[in-house]
């Protein structure tokens, strides 16, 4: 009897849709149908009754469902037992967003190879969807990205950077420390842009006014910002693991704005279902530790 045709029984019957079944498993409707269908034959038995997009089980089914569930249950306990023995000596394929990449992972890449010393670690730098394929086509093991919501990965808030404005060394809004999104208002702004709701959040902040912030710089990378700012050239909202140094050296000064006070960008550790919980662990001991980012 084929695993995989018991695994799409059981993953239909929990989704209530051979097109659900589909996505979560990575494989197309058809597919699908086709394992259904082998299994039925094998086992002489309609498993589901079919009215449109709806199915349930028939009374077949249902008397099989739980010998399915203990078998796919039974399965993928050996099979994770057998890839953590194999893994501990081998290498884990970390894929993570620039932002991560930057100011988050040498740190973590410590923490690892100190706990698993003849590990080999490998990172792949990309933006959160380009990451997400990967990790469904398994080319990766873990993943720090932007929050996602989807059924076929375990996902754990590793990270929560606050987002503040940052103004350069002599900046009139420097003294105060704080202001109102209003004294802002005519000032000219580079606004960092990474697609995330964090910033959506920010920019129906800026829409709310009647006269929003001067933009007039646009772009999609953190250092490039930073360095506008240093220069002179604006004032921006940065997250704050992205500007320690240079708010250590005073080059960058923090202002609170009551208006944007909450807003973060957050970063999510994930995995595929029942996969590398051994390293998901083992990253999130560290971070909940306590131990400062340097």
């Amino acid at each position: 009897m084929n695993i995989e045709n018991i695994e799409a029984f059981v993953y239909i019957n929990h989704y209530g849709s051979f097109n659900k079944a589909a996505e979560v498993l990575f494989i197309s409707q058809p597919t699908v149908s086709a394992r259904i269908q082998s299994l039925e034959r094998e086992l002489d038995s309609v498993l589901f009754d079919r009215l449109g997009k709806q199915v349930s089980l028939t009374d077949k089914g249902r008397q099989f469902l739980p010998y399915a569930q203990q078998i796919l249950q039974t399965f993928q306990k050996g099979k994770h037992q057998l890839q953590s023995k194999a893994r501990i000596l081998h290498e884990l394929k970390i894929g993570s967003t620039v932002s991560v990449s930057n100011y988050l992972l040498p740190q973590l890449l410590t923490h690892l190879k100190q706990k698993y010393p003849h590990m080999l670690f490998k990172v792949t730098t990309e933006p959160t969807d380009v990451l997400i394929e990967k990790l469904k086509a398994k080319e990766i093991d873990v993943a720090f990205i932007r929050k996602v919501m989807n059924p076929a990965f375990q996902s754990y808030l590793f990270y929560e950077d606050p987002i503040s404005l940052y103004v350069y060394e002599g900046h009139p809004l420097a003294k105060a420390g704080h202001a109102s999104i209003l004294d802002i208002q005519f000032e000219p702004l580079v606004f960092f842009e990474c697609g995330s709701l964090d910033w959506m959040r920010l920019q129906r902040v800026f829409k709310s006014l009647e006269q929003p912030p001067q933009i007039v710089y646009q772009v999609d990378n953190l250092e490039t910002a930073k360095k506008l700012v240093v220069q002179k050239a604006g004032i921006c909202f940065l997250p704050a693991l992205s500007v320690q140094d240079e708010v250590k050296a005073g080059r960058l000064i923090p202002i609170s704005i009551s208006e944007t006070a909450g807003i973060s960008l957050r970063t999510s550790l994930i995995a595929l279902n029942g996969e590398n919980a051994e390293y998901i662990t083992a990253l999130l001991e560290h971070e909940s530790s306590g131990s400062e980012i340097d």
